[in-house]
């Protein structure tokens, strides 16, 4: 990575449909005279049509400028389900900066009640970023549509991507006052699925103060959904067990468009070395074009990657401002200025102008 800077460069992946109008909404926010701080902006345009038009060549220079900066914002982008073609830019963008731990963070949102009652504490999801099910192998034997037919996938992990996981799950605890919960199917797959599980014990042990409850990721479900929790609970996880598991958790917290999700490319003393921040919903075609959409995602995936800017550049207005970004996006929601999937009846637009008053009243 090139010489760190005070003044952060974002590197903004542009996206389709909805995801692209959410990001420039969001990115209103991030105005000098509304934040208080100096942020340049590089854009790719990461849409269907230009992927296509470029053969995917603009995803890779979108990594490759992460990479540089150890910055980038995406919006959520269409995934043609066509064979050979260009593919998902979410593959390509975790290997092109090389990320190996994804974090997605269902919390409370002030004025909606929960769907799971009983939910106070945030849940945080460490999920594997590359392998697992994810560009397996696969393919089909026998008769097409006959009864004989059988499709297979070979699927691997690393142990160095396992400890990446690990490491940080106990990491976050420690920060925030949590525990480390979860796990695996390691009983059924030992050899598999145990890796993950032997790299958890060993983090365990270099983090003797954190509470650590391994549960096998079924079981882990059915806590998820009747125990009453009494810290933040982090849950590492498997690339598939975690894809599943972060949706789960942040519809439980009243919606999949209330939480941000970012990736992670860590050191060799696995610090994070790049952050790409998003929105983990999709583009929602329906929405497209309706100003109803909910930003509350995109803003929060700013404020996580101005708290990762601050801790890069030691430098505390980057992290302040990221404060109080999430601040005045919840603040909002609390007095009652949300979008209709929470209740409320605020256009996209109004809710970010509300988010901008409020920074700039502070």
């Amino acid at each position: 990575m090139a010489e760190v800077s005070t003044t952060p460069t974002i590197i903004v992946a542009e996206g389709d449909e909805t995801g692209q109008e959410l990001l420039d909404e969001a990115l209103r926010a991030l105005a000098p005279d509304v934040l208080g701080v100096d942020i340049d902006l590089q854009r790719f345009d990461l849409s269907l049509e230009n992927r296509r038009a470029t053969e995917n060549g603009v995803v890779r220079d979108a990594a490759a400028a992460m990479s540089e900066t150890g910055l980038g914002l995406k919006a959520a982008t269409i995934t043609p389900p066509e064979r050979g073609g260009v593919g998902s830019p979410n593959r390509l963008l975790r290997e092109g900066i090389d990320g190996s731990v994804i974090v997605r963070t269902g919390r409370r949102i002030p004025g909606v009640s929960p769907a799971v009652s009983g939910v106070h504490f945030p849940i945080m999801v460490i999920r594997m970023a590359v392998g697992d099910a994810y560009g397996a192998a696969e393919g089909r034997e026998g008769v097409e549509g006959s009864l004989e037919e059988v499709s297979w996938r070979t699927e691997r992990i690393e142990r160095s991507v396992c400890r990446s996981v690990a490491e940080f799950s106990f990491v976050a605890a420690e920060m925030n006052n949590g525990l480390v919960y979860g796990g695996p199917k390691w009983t059924v797959s030992p050899t598999y699925e145990g890796l993950l599980k032997e790299e958890m014990d060993a983090a365990a042990t270099r983090h003797p103060g954190v509470i650590y409850r391994p549960v096998l990721v079924d079981a882990a479900y059915a806590g998820l959904m009747t125990e009453n929790f009494d810290r933040t609970v982090v849950m590492p996880a498997l690339n598939r067990d975690g894809d599943v598991l972060s949706d789960l958790v942040l519809a439980m917290f009243g919606s999949i468009a209330g939480a941000e999700s970012v990736l992670l490319s860590l050191d060799d003393e696995l610090r994070p070395r790049v952050a790409m921040a998003e929105a983990p919903h999709g583009t929602a075609p329906s929405l497209m074009g309706k100003n109803v959409a909910n930003p509350m995602a995109m803003l929060l995936a700013e404020a996580a990657l101005l708290d990762y800017a601050g801790v890069q550049r030691a430098n505390p207005l980057l992290s302040d401002a990221g404060h109080r970004l999430r601040e005045a996006t919840l603040a909002g929601a609390a007095e009652g200025v949300r979008t209709f999937d929470l209740g409320g009846e605020a256009r996209t637009s109004e809710v970010v102008d509300d988010v901008i008053a409020r920074l700039r009243a502070r």
